[in-house]
C-alpha cells in the first residue's frame, strides 16, 4: 500500500505539470461516460413508460376502430370515418368469438362545457357502457360511475375527468352541481382518477363520461358507433382474438375479398413495440456516441502518456539505476492513466445521474436507473486507462540507465 501510495504522489504531481493535456484526456472519457449513462437511463425511462402506457389501457384490450387508420411511427391516426361500427358488433364480437371475455362500445365527441361563468371548449365528451370501468382498467376517485338501468334510462349524468373537474370547479366537489354538454344539462356523479396520457396520445383526464345510449340519443342522435374496446381471456390469444374479431366483422359489414375494411383492430401493444423500436434505435445511437467518446478519451490518454515517458526520461533512467524493477515502472504509468480514466469517469456517472433527474423532473417520465448502465460505465471508463497505460508504460520499461546517460 505504501509503494501504491507513492506511487500515486508521483501521478499527480506529473499529470499536474500537464495540466490542459490530462484536462483534455478526462473530459474524453467523462463524455462517453456520461453519454452512456444518460442514454442507458432514459432508454430504461421510456421503456417504463411504454409499459404504464398499456397498463392505462387497461389489460389485454384489442381496440377496434370505425373507418380507415394509418399506423406510422408508434401513432395511429384515422384517414376516414365509417358509420358501420355499431352496438350489435359489439355484442357479436361478445357472443361470436371463442376467446373474448368482456366488450365496452363506446363513441365520442368534442362539445363545449359550461358551468355557471365557466367554459371549456373542444372537450372530449365518450359515451361508455358501465362496464368500461373493468374492461379499461379505470376507476371512480370520487363519487359513483353510472349503471346500466341508468344507460336504459337515457339519464343525463357525467362523470368528469380530473382535469375537467379542477378547470370547471377549482377546490369545490362537484357532485351533485349539473354542467352543460353543448345544451344538454347533466347532473355530475363522480371524478374520475388521474391516468394521463394513453398508448393512443388522448389525455384520459381531459374528458367527460356519459351513458353510451345518452349520448347517442341526446347528443349526437346516431345509431353508429366508433369505438369498442374488447378484453382477451388472456394475453397469449390477443393476435388469435384480433384475426377472428376481422373475420367477424368482414362477414357482419359484407366486405367482399380485395375490399378494404371500414374498421381496425388494433393492439396497443403492437403501437407500444413501434415506439420500442424507436427506443431501441435511439439507444443504440447513444452507444455508438459513447463510444466515439471513449475511444477519443482513450487516444487522449495514450498520447499523455507516450508524452509523458518522453519528458521523463531522466527520472525513469535514475529510478532503475537506483533499483525500481520493470513491474515498477509499469505499475506507475498503469495507476496515472487509470487515474485520469477514473476521474472522468465519476465525473460522467455523477453529471449524468443529476441531468438524468433534470430530464425526468422536467419531462414528466417516470424515474429509472440503469445499474447495467453504470456498471458498463465504470467498467469502461478503467478499461480505457489500463489499456491506454500497457504501450506507454511497456515503452517506459525499454529505457535503460546507460541510454539516459548518452543522451
Amino acid at each position: 500500500m505504501k509503494r501504491i501510495a507513492i506511487n500515486l504522489s508521483i501521478a499527480l504531481r506529473s499529470l499536474y505539470s500537464f495540466k490542459l493535456r490530462t484536462a483534455l484526456a478526462v473530459l474524453g472519457v467523462f463524455l462517453g461516460t456520461f453519454s452512456l449513462i444518460v442514454v442507458t437511463n432514459l432508454s430504461s425511462s421510456l421503456a417504463k413508460k411504454a409499459e404504464q402506457e398499456v397498463a392505462r389501457l387497461g389489460k389485454n384490450v384489442l381496440v377496434v376502430r370505425s373507418g380507415t387508420i394509418l399506423r406510422h411511427g408508434g401513432q395511429a391516426r384515422l384517414l376516414s370515418e365509417a358509420r358501420t361500427l355499431t352496438r350489435d358488433d359489439a355484442v357479436a364480437i361478445l357472443n361470436e368469438t371463442t376467446m373474448v371475455s368482456a366488450v365496452s362500445p363506446s363513441s365520442h365527441k368534442t362539445f363545449p362545457i359550461r358551468f355557471e361563468h365557466v367554459k371549456l371548449n373542444a372537450i372530449l365528451v365518450t359515451g361508455v357502457t358501465s362496464n368500461f370501468t373493468e374492461v379499461r382498467n379505470f376507476r371512480v376517485k370520487e363519487g359513483v360511475f353510472f349503471s346500466d338501468e341508468e344507460d336504459e334510462r337515457l339519464e343525463r349524468v357525467a362523470v368528469l375527468g380530473k382535469k375537467v373537474a379542477d378547470k370547471l370547479f377549482g377546490d369545490r366537489s362537484p357532485l351533485g352541481w349539473h354542467i352543460l354538454v353543448f345544451r344538454v344539462p347533466c347532473r355530475v356523479i363522480g371524478v374520475m382518477e388521474e391516468k394521463g396520457v394513453d398508448a393512443s396520445n388522448v389525455d384520459q383526464d381531459n374528458q367527460v363520461f356519459v351513458p353510451l345510449d345518452t349520448f347517442l340519443r341526446r347528443l349526437v342522435n346516431q345509431d353508429f358507433i366508433n369505438t369498442i374496446y374488447v378484453q382477451t381471456v388472456g394475453d397469449e390469444v390477443m393476435a388469435r382474438s384480433r384475426l377472428e374479431i376481422e373475420e367477424l366483422l368482414r362477414r357482419r359489414h359484407k366486405i367482399r375479398p380485395g375490399q378494404k375494411d371500414d374498421f381496425a383492430v388494433i393492439d396497443m401493444k403492437d403501437v407500444v413495440a413501434l415506439k420500442t423500436q424507436a427506443i431501441s434505435m435511439i439507444s443504440v445511437l447513444g452507444r455508438i456516441a459513447a463510444g466515439v467518446s471513449f475511444t477519443i478519451g482513450a487516444l487522449g490518454i495514450l498520447s499523455i502518456m507516450i508524452l509523458i515517458v518522453s519528458e521523463r526520461r531522466m527520472e525513469i533512467g535514475i529510478r532503475r539505476a537506483v533499483g525500481s524493477r520493470k513491474r515498477d515502472i509499469v505499475l506507475q504509468f498503469l495507476i496515472e492513466s487509470s487515474f485520469i480514466s477514473l476521474l472522468g469517469g465519476v465525473a460522467g456517472v455523477l453529471f449524468g445521474f443529476i441531468v438524468s433527474v433534470v430530464i425526468y423532473r422536467v419531462s414528466g417520465l417516470p424515474f429509472a436507473m440503469s445499474p447495467l448502465g453504470l456498471e458498463v460505465s465504470f467498467a469502461a471508463s478503467v478499461g480505457v486507462g489500463i489499456l491506454a497505460g500497457i504501450y506507454p508504460s511497456k515503452r517506459a520499461t525499454a529505457i535503460q540507465p546507460v541510454d539516459v546517460i548518452r543522451s
